[in-house]
């Protein structure tokens, strides 16, 4: 059901003239609390509760909570019927991906991932996050070019939280195109055996939905034998799809999976050569399959040409067949595969999720990756602001700025930071001082997890630094950074940010101190101790004690045609100490923002909306005095989405209501309901008071705009609205 159209509150007395009962309706406005609203009229809906609510589109939300869900095409039928539509828009990618060197369309050896776990669509298909216990998290972007979400459906469009976690660290993102089996020929035969128009309409429509959704491509996998007039098409359709998708997506790929040949049988060459090579000169890349040995490589070298990298060679993570290495054996083919120049693909990787203890994950992820690491160029990240509390997007609570607002677990890709280069780094020679990092869930300053960074300091030594991330940032003239931080236990040593820049003759640095010299810089920041006024909002917590015992510190730089290049974190050790320095440190954020950035006033969440109203009736277990109901419905707004990282979502009760989760009615305090990554967010299973037939219920919703330079908004700019509602009378 609709909710009835908003009308602000200057204009409320006004609407409440045409509605029955107005006496009645003028003393229950007199009994609730009046909260002044000084920085913007709030929008007030009014709803008359019914059980009998229009159904929800099936395909794009889950049946039994209506929450958002992340969806596939099954068939040929549903993947040309598709238009784009209002409901889509929750699936939408926030942005593009970020930018990243060295790029894609560099002749580096690339790593691919390709996602493939239990069929796909799990816990990460709602969009807006879910409660899963012990979920897979990937966390090694910085080691991978491109990302691809596999799963047998014949159209699979990745969900909308991979796509933005991926986008965040600069990945590309493919979906799959797949067709399988005796239905997987007849579907082909339908759109390929045909004239052009048949297999133009299915190329545009790949394009459409890759373009609409903001994921970067296609993987092609045609699992299945094709007649000669479908086969002979199919270099047609890949040239046209691949310039259609370089013309309206940006960077966009289109991958070709070694399957079928020329002849259109089915027979898996291991390889590229003259049998599936007019397939790899349709697109922008051939991805093997796995049961290749070195003689393969090298046959290929010839097959490749200038091409090298856009030869994918397959690694299955499984070892299912005959490989060459697998599980943490993968290093094997990895070695072979760069000895000979070509690009990776690394299937399924998940293996360490799906066949190992769960409760020993992170270090399972960790050893496989870094048995890898040789292989794995660094990448670097290259726009700025450049902002991270290396947030997972998962975690035990919900943390914002050190003051727990959620507890019990949540799993939200979308919400997933940027995150570091993941390394164990030990000092040269007989010295024995070492630093590791590691995810943390136990402790968090924003999001669900911080950085654990352990390390011991040899006596003969004054400090030691973890790189951990790699950066080419143009700096522009003055730039902040933040640091925050918690040390555990006892510790004098003192922790602090250092940046290295390349040095060309240009490059001027002032009002910092120079450490080490050569062809890069490393220098060490001086504390910013008062900051601007127009600044404050951004600095307020700098040098001061923190909740939960966290501290900021903030930095000021300024320099001149320099290249940011590497940014560190160090630990030094307790002045006059002569004894090694063991320590514990969380990293809860870093942040390196554009000074003048700073200065650009955010703009208001605007024209906030509740629509898509259902109610339901509290479970027997639920039932009290006076018995809960259950809420559903969708916001919208308007906001820009370049200048946010994301926004939250709260609720706060009128007279009559209670907290999400029962207990005491009406909290002051809005209360977190989550993130939103698109003008527009689900609330799914609300829990308020059924009010009287005489009064009504009054949910206010705020909706809370995240800047990407990481400071707090004010209320005052938040966008919000309430809904009023009555029961009927009987």
């Amino acid at each position: 059901m609709e909710a009835a159209g908003p009308v602000t509150r200057s204009a409320a007395r006004k609407r409440a003239s045409k509605i029955p009962e107005e006496q009645r309706e003028r003393r229950a406005a007199r009994r609730r609390p009046r909260r002044r609203i000084q920085e913007q009229e709030e929008a007030v809906f009014r709803e008359v509760v019914s059980f009998t609510p229009d159904p929800l589109p099936a395909r794009y939300y889950d049946k039994d909570t209506t929450k958002p869900i992340s969806f596939y095409f099954s068939s040929l039928e549903e993947l040309l019927a598709w238009t784009p539509d209002m409901e889509d828009s929750f699936n939408v990618a926030l942005e593009p991906s970020e930018c990243r060197q060295p790029p894609l369309s560099s002749q580096r050896p690339r790593t691919l991932l390709c996602h493939d776990m239990m069929g796909g669509y799990l816990d990460d298909k709602f969009i807006q996050g879910s409660t899963a216990h012990n979920p897979y998290c990937f966390y090694h972007w910085q080691s991978i070019d491109i990302f691809v979400y596999f799963s047998h459906h014949t159209v699979t469009i990745p969900p909308v939280g991979w796509t933005n976690a991926a986008h965040r660290h600069g990945v590309c993102v493919l979906g799959t195109f797949i067709t399988e089996w005796k239905e997987g020929g007849q579907l082909c035969e339908a759109f390929l055996a045909g004239d052009e128009r048949s297999y133009r309409a299915v190329a545009d429509q790949l394009v459409l939905i890759a373009q609409f959704f903001r994921f970067d491509g296609w993987l092609i996998n045609i699992e299945n034998s094709l007649s000669l007039a479908a086969v002979g098409n199919m270099p047609h359709f890949l040239r046209h799809l691949t310039a259609q998708l370089h013309q309206r997506v940006p960077g966009g790929l289109v991958l070709w999976y070694d399957s079928v040949v020329r002849s259109g049988q089915l027979t898996w060459q291991d390889e590229l050569n003259q049998h599936n090579r007019i397939f790899f000169d349709s697109c922008d890349g051939f991805f093997t399959n796995y049961n290749w040995r070195e003689e393969h490589l090298e046959r290929m070298l010839g097959q490749a040409g200038e091409r090298r990298a856009d030869v994918y060679v397959g690694v299955d993570v499984f070892a299912r067949g005959n490989v060459v290495g697998g599980q943490f054996d993968t290093y094997k083919s990895l070695e072979l595969i760069r000895k000979h120049g070509f690009s990776a693909a690394l299937f399924a990787p998940g293996w360490v999720y799906e066949c190992l203890e769960k409760k020993d994950f992170f270090q399972n992820q960790d050893k496989f990756w870094a048995l890898l690491e040789h292989f794995l160029p660094t990448h670097s990240i290259c726009s700025l602001p450049f902002v991270t509390s290396f947030c997972l997007g998962m975690g035990t609570r919900r943390v914002c700025y050190g003051q727990e607002e959620v507890v019990g677990p949540w799993y939200h890709p979308s919400a997933q930071e940027i995150q570091p280069l993941f390394a164990e780094h030990s000092l040269e020679g007989a010295r024995r001082g070492w630093v590791k990092t590691h995810c943390c869930l136990v402790d968090a300053w924003n999001g669900g997890s911080s950085l654990l960074v352990r390390g011991l300091i040899p006596p003969d030594v004054g400090h030691v630094a973890v790189r951990l991330f790699s950066l080419q940032v143009p700096v522009p003239p003055k730039i902040f950074l933040s640091l925050v931080y918690k040390l555990e236990g006892p510790s004098g040593v003192e922790v602090a940010l250092e940046l290295t820049t390349e040095d060309p003759g240009s490059c001027h640095v002032g009002g910092i101190r120079t450490l080490t010299a050569g062809t890069s810089s490393r220098h060490s920041p001086r504390p910013l101790r008062v900051p601007p006024t127009k600044l404050a909002r951004w600095v307020d917590r700098c040098g001061q004690q923190l909740p939960g015992g966290w501290v900021q510190r903030c930095y000021e730089v300024s320099l001149r045609g320099c290249l940011l290049q590497d940014l560190f974190v160090s630990f030094a050790r307790p002045p006059g100490s002569p004894e090694e320095a063991s320590f514990v440190c969380r990293l809860g954020e870093i942040q390196v923002v554009d000074a003048s950035s700073l200065l650009a006033p955010l703009p208001r969440v605007q024209a906030v909306t509740v629509s898509r109203v259902r109610w339901q009736r509290a479970t027997s277990e639920e039932e009290g005095p006076p018995a809960p109901l259950r809420l559903s419905c969708t916001l919208h707004w308007s906001h820009l989405l370049s200048p946010v990282r994301c926004f939250r979502i709260r609720c706060r009760m009128g007279t009559g209501g209670g907290s999400p989760g029962g207990g005491p009615p009406g909290p002051e305090k809005p209360t977190l309901l989550g993130l939103a990554f698109v003008n527009q967010y689900r609330i799914a299973e609300l829990q308020v008071a059924a009010m009287g037939p005489s009064g009504d219920g009054h949910v206010e919703f705020l909706v809370e705009p995240v800047p990407k330079e990481g400071f707090l908004v004010p209320q005052a700019e938040w966008g919000r609205a309430a809904l009023v509602y009555s029961m009927p009378r009987t």
